[in-house]
């Protein structure tokens, strides 16, 4: 598998103008070798060309690179010497030591390495590797969507027996609640969170990424919850509105009927061929007309994969048409500043005739 993308990353950099890719740790490094690791102080890149393929890594981590990798080819450095060195005669090594060498980086490489290739190469123009990158990941493999399935499978466990509960989360912070996702997310099988979790109860559910604090969940009281877990690297993002114990204000029902609402509209546009802009629209549309348009200040959702946020992007004037195999988010919202927030998010995949929902708890406000 990671041989196969490595080959299609090489084909499509032999037909771009640029040299050579480098990618650090991250979610392209992993997805073209298998190799998942943090960034941390020591440098650590990919080199991709169109006819070789190396890496150069701190010797500390060459038996787990060798181990993990389909790749043969790894030069290494040592603690006591700087990379300059040993990098300079990599590069000279894979033909890229000229001045007018082009070359494309990995767009989360930390400052500190892009400083370390301009110090290696003064005179080289460089891009971002994600115009190799953005259409090699964009469609999802059998691997990948299995993978993503069993993640989304978790959230909607963890997200069941938070509705189960019930008045018992009334009184809580949200901050406790949040542990309490985190523990059933974990029960489920999630193997780590995608993200932290956002508990927004009452008025903080007006800010969109609010994470959660010390405010207590009230009865009757809107509560967004929007969480996720990863499972072979893969993440689940999944998001609800609902209310703990009593009985919420109509202007709040009436909002999230909209949303709920605009929700299906959008994932009833989702089909081969049409354009994210239009799945935005179709969301967008609906929240407008019922007033609430300056109250939905985000794109309807986002590309899902290795990264929680990919493309495609969901959002207005986006053209890029659907394929088989895009998997994205599907959230719009409603945010009444000082008052409450409403957003329902369902992963959709895209298929050969419409989409499949990845999520499949009930999208109402109500616990029962």
């Amino acid at each position: 598998m990671h041989a196969d993308r490595l080959a299609a990353c090489q084909q499509r950099l032999a037909d771009s103008p640029a040299d050579a890719a480098v990618f650090a740790p991250g979610a392209n490094l992993t997805y073209l070798t298998g190799f998942e690791t943090e960034a941390s102080e020591r440098a650590l890149f990919l080199f991709v060309t169109s006819d070789a393929v190396e890496f150069f890594v701190p010797e500390l981590v060459e038996e787990q690179v060798a181990a993990s990798t389909p790749i043969d080819q790894i030069r290494t450095w040592r603690d006591d010497e700087t990379p300059h060195k040993p990098l300079s005669a990599l590069c000279a090594d894979l033909g890229l030591a000229g001045d007018d060498t082009r070359l494309l980086i990995d767009e989360t490489m930390w400052a500190r390495f892009t400083h370390l290739l301009r110090d290696v190469f003064p005179q080289a123009t460089v891009g971002l590797a994600t115009e190799l990158m953005a259409e090699l990941r964009i469609r999802k493999g059998d691997t990948e969507l299995a993978a993503l399935r069993r993640a989304a499978a978790a959230a909607d466990t963890a997200m069941m027996r938070l509705r189960d509960r019930g008045d018992d989360l009334v009184g809580l912070t949200e901050s406790a609640v949040a542990t309490r996702i985190e523990t059933e997310l974990a029960d489920a099988g999630g193997e780590s969170l995608s993200f932290e979790p956002i508990v927004a109860a009452g008025p903080h559910g007006a800010r969109p990424h609010h994470t959660h604090g010390d405010r207590e969940i009230r009865a009757g009281e809107p509560v967004v919850l929007d969480f996720g877990c990863r499972i072979d690297g893969y993440p689940s993002d999944q998001t609800r509105t609902v209310v703990f114990g009593g009985e919420p204000s109509a202007r709040f029902t009436q909002g999230h009927e909209i949303v709920r609402r605009a929700q299906r509209a959008a994932i009833e546009r989702v089909e081969p061929g049409v354009t994210a802009g239009d799945v935005d629209e179709a969301a967008r549309s609906v929240i407008e007309q019922a007033g609430y348009g300056e109250q939905f200040m985000h794109r309807t959702g986002h590309g899902v994969g290795l990264a929680v946020h990919e493309e495609p992007e969901i959002s207005a004037g986006n053209n890029r048409r659907l394929e088989p195999g895009m998997v994205f988010s599907v959230e719009p919202g409603v945010y009444c500043s000082g008052e409450f927030g409403v957003r329902i998010e369902d992963l959709v995949v895209v298929t050969e005739t419409g989409c499949e929902r990845l999520n499949t708890t009930p999208r109402g406000w109500q616990c029962e």
